[in-house]
């Protein structure tokens, strides 16, 4: 098959590539380079599919280029472009993530459209969900985002679904919960601890530690969204969750014992727009997708620290 993954330079995008390729199928990747975090790591994402003669990439931005005739020719996309970030969403630029998440979803679901109803597999977040009413939190909950970037998440879920029912795009969002692991954005927490644990230098917490998440593993993310393009049930929500809640210390104390350091943390206020806790049900992703995640919170972390500390030595990472 042939596929186009957006956002092919990020974490999960690259990481999708990956998978994709090692299965056989070609893939047209699509990034734009913002400046969020330095190109040089996207660029090192981007280093093993690059390395394999069907991948193809394509250096284009999709709230201005028109991608028709690349979704066109491919058997589905997987939509994973978008601005991330919760704290950064606020203010001035808010119009980043109007452009970046919601303009070019519309965009690629257009594109979707053109190409003869080509399937999307949509990456949406926990964010959309806010300050759940109950834990864990099913497909089913009130919507009540609380920072820019969820509603932007959340216009996009709207999006696929007005264009699934008005022209009959088989688009599938998955809700990823906290995904971590190697390749993970610099601005996100356990880059930032375990960054700081192996350097020696103060972490710093916002908030006192006792809000918790539900952590996926990389690896687990990408397997869901891989089976979601064949097995997803078109116009379908799915949560993708790593079945196990952590706090924040609880967190840091696991990466001091991976990487035998002391760790020197800054406590702050804590961030508008981060919710207290997070749980996915999965029910109904292991239903239908056959999602079942493998990695453990502890052994995921322990990759994570191994691929910083070659990051590190490398210079990818500075």
């Amino acid at each position: 098959m042939r596929y186009v993954v957006t956002g092919a330079a990020g974490f999960i995008g690259s990481s999708v590539c990956d998978v994709l390729l090692e299965g056989g199928h070609e893939v047209v990747g699509i990034d734009c380079f913002t400046d969020y975090y330095p190109r040089a790591i996207k660029e090192s994402n981007l280093a093993r599919a690059r390395a394999v003669p069907a991948f193809r990439f394509v250096e284009l931005d999709l709230a201005e280029a028109d991608v028709t005739s690349i979704a066109g020719d491919s058997d589905g996309v997987f939509h994973l472009a978008a601005q991330p970030g919760v704290r950064e969403s606020w203010g001035a630029q808010f119009a980043t993530y109007v452009r970046d998440g919601i303009l070019a979803t519309q965009r690629v679901l257009e594109a979707a459209r053109a190409g003869g109803g080509k399937r999307v597999v949509y990456a949406s977040s926990s964010s959309v969900y806010g300050n759940a009413e109950r834990l864990p939190a099913a497909e089913t909950a009130t919507l009540r985002p609380i920072s820019p970037y969820g509603i932007s998440k959340h216009a996009g879920e709207e999006l696929c679904s007005a264009y699934a029912a008005g022209f009959g795009v088989p688009a599938v969002t998955l809700r990823y919960f906290t995904v971590y692991g190697p390749r993970q954005r610099p601005d996100m927490a356990f880059h930032r601890f375990i960054k700081s644990a192996l350097t020696g230098t103060p972490i710093r917490l916002h908030g006192d530690g006792s809000q918790s998440r539900d952590f996926t593993f990389v690896a687990d993310a990408v397997t869901a969204t891989v089976s979601a393009m064949t097995r997803g049930t078109p116009g379908a929500v799915y949560n993708i969750g790593g079945g196990a809640r952590w706090t924040v210390r609880e967190i840091l104390g696991a990466i001091g014992r991976i990487t035998g350091r002391t760790l020197n943390l800054l406590q702050t206020d804590a961030q508008p727009g981060d919710v207290r806790h997070t749980e996915a049900d999965t029910t109904k992703a292991r239903r239908e997708l056959g999602y079942s995640p493998k990695s453990d919170v502890m052994s995921g972390l322990a990759e994570q620290v191994a691929w910083t500390r070659r990051a590190l030595a490398s210079g990818v990472l500075d």
